[in-house]
């Protein structure tokens, strides 16, 4: 059952004032969730980029090319998962959840403040201009 919009403003308000107390524990908590995952991940892709290099030296050096193929597609498919890993991976102080993140709600408070600018200047250069 999600949490109405009071309840995550109170969580929001708790977590950041854990983090302003006792940032180092806050650090210690956060570290068992999505982001040991996503770091998890990304040592799991180099891990494996390397292991495609592998693929592919030893597919030239037998000539081989398929083995060659096999590693090049390793090496592809592994820096896709390490680069995305590292994108999606939160920062410290943020929610795991995407939807609840106070990054998204910033981003989609700067998206409704933006353009209730624009809006704003509109209206003062209509008002301006007469009309």
């Amino acid at each position: 059952m999600p949490l109405s919009e009071h309840e995550q403003r109170m969580l929001e308000q708790m977590e950041r004032a854990l983090y302003a107390e006792d940032p180092k524990f806050a650090t210690a908590l956060e570290g068992s969730g999505l982001r040991t995952y996503t770091r998890r991940r990304v040592y799991q892709a180099v891990a494996g980029f390397l292991v495609g290099i592998a693929l592919l030296m030893a597919g030239m050096v037998a000539k081989q090319i398929w083995v060659s193929v096999v590693g090049f597609l390793v090496m592809l498919g592994c820096a896709v998962l390490a680069v995305t890993g590292w994108r999606k991976a939160p920062k410290p102080g943020e929610q795991t959840s995407a939807a609840g993140s106070p990054a998204a709600r910033r981003q989609g408070r700067q998206r409704r403040s933006m353009m209730d600018r624009i809006e704003q200047r509109w209206q003062r250069r209509r008002d301006e201009q007469g009309h």
